[in-house]
């Protein structure tokens, strides 16, 4: 299966076949776009002229990869942390998984072990982790016993939450309209309490 987010086509076939870079770019889905969090690990790879091995990044120098990330266009609006996010993510895939990231989620035999090898990877926590599975399970056919339910609300069928949900910019579309409601009603709860 190839994921189908409104990013480049290249940027899909990455995430579809690399576990890593999947988990790189839902690292880097926070405080940017989602079009830019889960196109940056295909644009690492063309400026480094190859698809990374978890070693190669767990082993990187680290300022020379933070200069990788800061790279007009920066990958990330924090490209400096989150370059050291991603070294050590990349040395729990090299030293857990084999270096294959898809590892944590094909010898997962329960959801809810999905989801806590999840949430212990840097910068996920429990509802990334929860979004993740969703995106696993929703658009990967990757679903263990229970993923639904340890997916959380984000494992609802026809919901449209998350980039579980995002097939196309109508589906785009719908999860930011869903995300600003949110917003709104946490800033008026905010402001009536």
């Amino acid at each position: 299966m190839t994921l189908s987010l409104p990013i480049e086509a290249e940027a899909n076939q990455l995430l579809s076949r690399d576990g890593l870079a999947l988990l790189l770019a839902m690292m880097l889905d926070q405080q940017v776009p989602m079009e830019k969090a889960f196109g940056s690990p295909y644009q690492l790879v063309l400026r480094l002229g190859h698809e990374p091995t978890a070693q190669e990044l767990a082993d990187f120098d680290p300022d020379a990869l933070a200069d990788l990330f800061a790279q007009r266009p920066a990958l990330h609006r924090f490209p400096r942390a989150m370059a050291g996010r991603a070294q050590e993510l990349a040395r729990i895939v090299a030293d857990r998984y084999d270096g294959d990231g898809a590892r944590l989620w094909t010898t997962a035999s329960t959801g809810v072990e999905l989801r806590d090898r999840l949430a212990e990877l840097p910068g996920f926590g429990t509802y990334k982790a929860q979004i993740m599975m969703a995106l696993l399970g929703k658009q990967l056919g990757v679903r263990p016993d229970g993923w639904r339910e340890a997916a959380g609300q984000y494992g609802e069928d026809g919901s449209f939450y998350s980039v579980a949900d995002i097939v196309d910019d109508t589906s785009l579309a719908a999860v930011r309209n869903y995300k600003k409601e949110m917003k709104s009603q946490r800033k008026a709860a905010a402001a009536a309490g």
